[in-house]
């Protein structure tokens, strides 16, 4: 039984930790966009939909307490359930592709599947940080930072600094050329922020609302020589700088995955359908590379080459990494990222496969192609891809 995608919305991508979201928690965040998706198609009884999967990096604190089941309730009929899934950054696209493989094997009619993620809220490493010693004595790179791994690609893989920097500022053209072509803004779902702070002048208590509907990573000062000026943060005489990195960001994003039955029955016209979708193993080390190694499966899988995919979106976790990948396979950088990427939108973990995908979807409709591919490098030294047909 075929699955396919009849809608898809997320938020806009905040700044962490001092953007929009910076006090609004993951779950309402998710929340707000299912019911935005959900209305978005009235003729859905939303009692109808079997589960919801929530990716999410971190799965702890205000994202922890099993937060499928509490986004559900905030969100949906009580007898919606909800469940968590963490493969870290390729999270949101491997719950789509969860929801997908249910629907396939007939064990669901309808399925909300995403994810959202805060690193205002929860650090990148949890607030408890527990290795495995027996895995790291005899393996010490298994648990290396991101960014380390991103120097030790840029070496392997002779990505110089100038590299970075013009793909670092090329990301940040394009998506600022998206937002003021308004490409993302029937995407965004606009979120009405409330907060309550100290006001200095008066010593008092105050209230304040903003609605948050414009992804904030973007800068219109980033120039060339903005970014030559910064120094490495990850390593002496390095080349992995705040300015070629993926911004820490807050966001959600989900997709509404049906049946052919149901659609049929509901008479929707489905926009997407995932073809395939692969996971690969790398070396840690250089977990950056994850896509060269995913790529080429889920082609193998879905019967197809590279030159039948129109456009990748592709998550820029390090411009070292997204220019290995891209090298390496030997990829048209034309067809990759063309609103930017998360070097200049930001990457919010759990949500990135889900906020990609959504944006795949709108850029397909606008330049009425076919196949389009969403793929991500994995901390701990993964990859994944997945491949869409594009509908409608």
């Amino acid at each position: 039984m075929n699955a396919y995608i009849v809608a898809g919305y997320r938020t806009a991508v905040g700044k962490a930790p001092r953007g929009g979201f910076r006090f609004t928690r993951p779950d309402d965040l998710a929340a707000e966009v299912i019911k935005k998706l959900v209305a978005s198609v009235p003729a859905l009884d939303p009692a109808r939909v079997d589960d919801i999967i929530v990716g999410n990096a971190v799965p702890e604190a205000e994202q922890g307490m099993q937060m499928g089941r509490m986004i559900s309730l905030l969100s949906m009929p009580i007898s919606v359930p909800g469940m968590v899934i963490n493969r870290y950054c390729g999270s949101g696209v491997e719950a789509i592709a969860i929801a997908s493989a249910k629907i396939h094997a007939g064990m669901a009619d309808c399925m909300i599947a995403g994810g959202t993620e805060s690193m205002s809220l929860v650090p990148t490493t949890g607030w408890k940080l527990a290795p495995n010693y027996e895995l790291t004595l005899p393996h010490p790179d298994y648990y290396l930072g991101m960014g380390l791994t991103a120097e030790q690609v840029a070496d392997q893989y002779h990505i110089t600094r100038q590299e970075q920097d013009e793909f670092a500022f090329k990301s940040h053209q394009k998506a600022l050329n998206a937002i003021k072509s308004g490409y993302f803004k029937d995407q965004i779902v606009p979120i009405t922020v409330k907060e309550t702070y100290f006001d200095a002048d008066s010593g008092k208590k105050k209230t304040r609302e903003y609605v948050v509907d414009t992804d904030e990573g973007p800068r219109a000062d980033t120039s060339m020589d903005a970014l030559g000026k910064l120094k490495p943060v990850f390593a002496a005489g390095g080349s992995v700088t705040a300015g070629n990195s993926s911004q820490t960001s807050d966001g959600a994003g989900f997709v509404l995955v049906m049946s052919e039955r149901m659609v049929n029955e509901l008479n929707l016209k489905p926009i997407a359908r995932m073809v395939t979708y692969a996971a690969m193993g790398v070396e840690p080390r250089i977990m950056g590379i994850g896509p060269v190694a995913a790529i080429p499966q889920a082609l193998k899988q879905a019967g197809m080459k590279l030159e039948d995919i129109q456009q990748i979106e592709l998550n820029e976790a390090f411009a070292a990494q997204a220019l290995a990948v891209i090298k390496t396979l030997g990829i048209n950088p034309d067809i990759v990222n063309p609103n930017g990427g998360a070097i200049a939108l930001g990457h919010a973990l759990g949500s990135t496969g889900a906020r990609l995908s959504i944006q795949l979807f709108n850029e397909m409709r606008r330049q009425n192609q076919k196949y389009g591919m969403v793929t991500a490098c994995v901390g701990g030294g993964q990859g994944v891809a997945g491949i869409y047909e594009f509908l409608n």
